[in-house]
């Protein structure tokens, strides 16, 4: 990854501002190595130097990647003044300041949402160019019936005029309720339930439980996240 500066490195771990790392720099509370160090523009090398403030050895890391389970009642935003967005329920282990959705799941949505302060990468699963499917299951107020299908496989206009990309829909049922898998690769407003409104039906609950070929861990409690594995940051941009 190539050298970094110190003060921006621990900044960036350890969720202080550079002006409180170069204080903790300052103050002897960094060894890189095992030495004190008190340059705050010293290079550090990712994946080789060893890095302590205060005793505590970590992993140096230039960006980090978060999978969140979203809960109902929390909104796609970064801040908000008056709602819980899905950085304020990230836990501080993983708190950094620079933290951003990618993308967004409207506030009664729920399910798979990665969470970086990597815009390169934010920016290949957002772009419809990239071609990123998103996988999402609705339980529906009405079966789908095959002529509905084809609409929204055909690349279905909606009633504002916006023209949707083809998308992939699987018809199934849950727990007796009409249900349908959609996958897109566009992020327009309220895209699914306007999508399944333009055949004449109704979006009751809505799960977003893939991200290419990411699938959101059945482990992981709705409201909770963990750091993503490397092979689960490259799945994204596989086919599923």
């Amino acid at each position: 990854m190539g050298l970094k500066r110190l003060d921006k490195l621990i900044a960036l771990n350890c969720n202080v501002s550079r002006k409180d790392a170069r204080k903790l720099i300052k103050d002897s509370a960094v060894t890189v190595n095992g030495r004190i160090c008190l340059r705050a523009e010293e290079l550090i090398d990712i994946d080789a130097d060893d890095v302590s403030v205060k005793g505590y050895s970590f992993t140096i890391k230039e960006h980090i990647y978060i999978m969140l389970n979203k809960p109902k009642g929390v909104v796609s935003a970064t801040r908000d003044p008056a709602k819980k967005t899905v950085i304020d329920i990230i836990p501080d282990s993983l708190k950094r300041k620079s933290l951003f959705p990618c993308g967004r799941l409207d506030r009664d949505t729920t399910g798979l949402l990665i969470i970086t302060d990597d815009g390169a990468y934010a920016h290949r699963i957002m772009s419809p160019s990239h071609h990123v499917y998103k996988t999402y299951e609705a339980i529906l107020s009405f079966p789908l019936y095959d002529e509905d299908i084809v609409r929204l496989e055909s690349g279905i206009t909606l009633d504002d005029g916006t023209e949707c990309l083809p998308a992939k829909v699987e018809p199934f049922t849950d727990n007796g309720l009409p249900a349908a898998r959609i996958c897109i690769r566009e992020g327009n407003y309220h895209q699914v339930k306007r999508m399944f409104a333009a055949v004449g039906n109704h979006v009751e609950q809505l799960r977003r439980i893939q991200i290419g070929s990411l699938r959101l861990d059945p482990k992981l409690p709705e409201g909770e996240s963990r750091e993503m594995t490397e092979e689960e940051m490259q799945l994204v941009f596989i086919d599923q």
